[in-house]
């Protein structure tokens, strides 16, 4: 489960595109943000994904995202060309391939790696798609794999991808989101070449119109409540900000827990309206374990900012990150079970401050969203100083120092928030 939406430039209230993603996964699995830089593949050589090996690419861009602790690929990321790209599970009539494949975090990833632009991003997804198929768990041991959509962007346009097997569907979008089924109708502008005959083949679509995407692939048997009321709260929050949306609006956003909650509806059932809110909190549905805000500029000349939260985000901060610096450590560490090495993994930190604060929402939720608040509104200030001395040294042509800054920045801020979140969690518990 999963949402991702968007707003292009036009939406915006400074005229940048803004992409953002909950990641939606089992309760406990850890999800560190890691980041790979561009590099050079000698020819024939081969590219190692989470159940299968393809042939590598000649070149690939840096990049940066959340993985879950097991997987190669991305819930969600980011490259230096500005493309954003997240996908979703969803469910088709056609049955997953038995053979493993590409799973959607595999193909979030080498879109990253591969894409330039939205567009080509999106035909690096669909040609793997075709060539390779979708097979294999997405999560974790013994479970199935799954079809999937993915929300792709960049600073000037954005496009939603729907797949059903090795065929495919897309349309470009102004204002849109995703969430956890087929959305596309016959609105559809590019697609797989057997789209159409496959489902017509299959009897899934006889009229002599123009083929409905959703009403030949969608799987009728799969309830789809759930996902229809959160793609619903997510498309009336992005009208509702036209040509308003920034930052903060999109981190309102993925901490959503419907129009009139303080906390998360917990003490609803799936039965009821607003059970599964954009921060779900929905088990065995699933729960938001991971979040990213990204900011698309079309100057990329100076620094510019990527916000993740680790964890629920309506009981965590997101940080600045940048992909021109390096990293801290302790956002890429995590594993399935907190291991000594992982004592200061970003993850499990804020994964256990949730815990702590979901024994009583109501009690420990105010304090924390004030600290975490204050926080952030401290950051974003001296943020705003350290990009403008990074300009400056990238103007004079020092960018290893413009490096090393927004690195030390990064250092610094998160060591910060770390020791935030802890404190918070030991005064809970103690």
């Amino acid at each position: 489960m999963c949402d991702s939406v968007v707003a292009t430039r036009p939406e915006t209230r400074e005229g940048t595109t803004l992409f953002a993603k909950n990641s939606d996964r089992h309760r406990g699995e850890c999800q560190p943000f890691v980041q790979n830089p561009a590099a050079f593949h000698p020819r024939g050589g081969m590219t190692a994904c989470t159940h299968i090996e393809i042939p590598q690419v000649a070149e690939t861009y840096a990049n940066m995202g959340h993985s879950p602790w097991w997987v190669w690929g991305f819930e969600h990321g980011v490259n230096e060309h500005a493309v954003a790209i997240g996908n979703q599970t969803v469910f088709s009539n056609e049955p997953v391939e038995e053979a493993p494949g590409l799973i959607g975090m595999d193909l979030v990833r080498l879109g990253l790696e591969r894409g330039r632009d939205a567009r080509e991003a999106l035909e690096v997804i669909a040609t793997l798609i075709e060539q390779h198929g979708q097979g294999g768990s997405g999560f974790g041991p013994g479970e199935g794999g799954y079809h999937n959509s993915f929300l792709i962007a960049d600073p000037e346009s954005a496009w939603l991808l729907e797949t059903s097997g090795r065929r495919w569907a897309g349309r470009p979008v102004v204002l849109g989101s995703l969430s956890n089924h087929i959305t596309l109708r016959d609105d559809w502008t590019i697609g797989s070449r057997d789209l159409e005959s496959f489902a017509r083949g299959m009897g899934w679509w006889r009229d002599l119109e123009r083929l409905d995407v959703a009403a030949a692939y969608r799987n009728p048997h799969v309830p789809g409540r759930i996902s229809e009321g959160r793609l619903a709260r997510s498309q009336a929050l992005l009208e509702a900000g036209r040509s308003k949306h920034d930052v903060a609006s999109m981190k309102q956003l993925l901490r959503d827990h419907g129009p009139d909650a303080d906390g998360p509806p917990t003490h609803l059932t799936p039965e009821d309206d607003g059970y599964c809110t954009l921060c779900m909190h929905a088990e065995p549905v699933g729960t938001t374990t991971a979040s990213m805000v990204a900011p698309l500029p079309t100057d990329r000349v100076g620094p510019w900012p990527v916000f993740v939260s680790f964890a629920s985000p309506c009981t965590a901060l997101f940080l600045p990150v940048y992909l021109h610096g390096v990293l801290p450590a302790p956002l890429a560490r995590g594993h399935g079970e907190r291991e000594p090495g992982d004592l200061d993994s970003a993850w499990w930190t804020f994964h256990q401050l949730h815990e702590a604060v979901a024994t009583d929402f109501a009690r420990h939720g105010p304090a924390v969203h004030d600290a975490f608040r204050a926080f952030e509104e401290r950051v974003d200030s001296e943020r705003a100083e350290v990009e403008r001395r990074v300009r400056d040294e990238v103007a004079a042509g020092d960018a290893d120092r413009a490096s090393d800054m927004l690195s030390q920045f990064m250092d610094r801020t998160v060591s910060e928030a770390l020791d935030l979140a802890e404190a918070l969690r030991a005064g809970i518990t103690t």
